[in-house]
């Protein structure tokens, strides 16, 4: 059942590399109407993009570093599963503000969009809501076998918890129709896959933090 479970998330995937384009070129439909505006470089739009293709890049490498530390091939799955469709969702974001004609970085703090502008301190590295630190990410990196696999479980928990905090915020908050669905759709990867990994956790006799 745990492999099936996994081989859907692979499907799922796929399916989402396969409609990327389709998706990143829409959006300037949705925004290229009569009625509509290109979203301002302060608007909630441009801060959900920019900050999460930072936090997106942080899943990509945490994925990698537990693919060469681990030769569990359910772990393996799930980390290449989730470095690739977080790696394209991170280039239709980049590339979505490109089309905006706004810049990739701010000079506000992470998370000044969603009215949370003194929470991240970026303490260690740790920029958003569930973000590892860089201390987490060394000792990860200095693991292997059934501890990584654990710990990498257990950080991706956190950064996927995060991650849809954040995700709810743009559906709450951005106004691009396509964005919007994009954020909707992490949202229910995500929580899919927070589901999944606690069953992984629970295989390893371990839990999340």
């Amino acid at each position: 059942m745990r492999r099936r479970h996994v081989g859907w998330i692979a499907s799922a995937a796929a399916a989402v590399l396969v409609a990327a384009g389709a998706i990143t070129y829409a959006v300037a439909g949705d925004t290229g109407g009569p009625d509509t505006a290109t979203p301002g470089a302060e608007s909630a739009d441009a801060g959900f993009a920019r900050d999460m293709a930072v936090h997106h890049q942080q899943a990509v490498e945490m994925s990698y570093i537990v693919r060469d530390r681990t030769k569990n091939e359910e772990v393996r799955r799930l980390a290449y599963d989730i470095a690739q469709t977080q790696a394209n969702q991170r280039g239709m974001l980049l590339g979505w503000l490109d089309l905006w004609g706004l810049p990739k970085v701010s000079a506000e703090p992470p998370m000044t969009w969603m009215g949370m502008r003194g929470m991240a301190e970026g303490k260690d590295g740790a920029l958003m809501p569930g973000m590892a630190t860089n201390t987490e990410l060394k000792k990860l990196g200095s693991l292997s076998g059934e501890q990584a696999e654990i710990f990498y479980l257990q950080l991706m928990t956190d950064h996927h918890k995060g991650g849809v905090h954040m995700a709810e915020g743009c559906v709450a908050k951005c106004t691009v129709g396509v964005e919007k669905r994009l954020a909707q759709g992490m949202v229910e990867a995500q929580e899919s896959e927070i589901e999944l990994m606690a069953g992984m956790l629970k295989e390893r006799d371990a839990k999340a933090r």
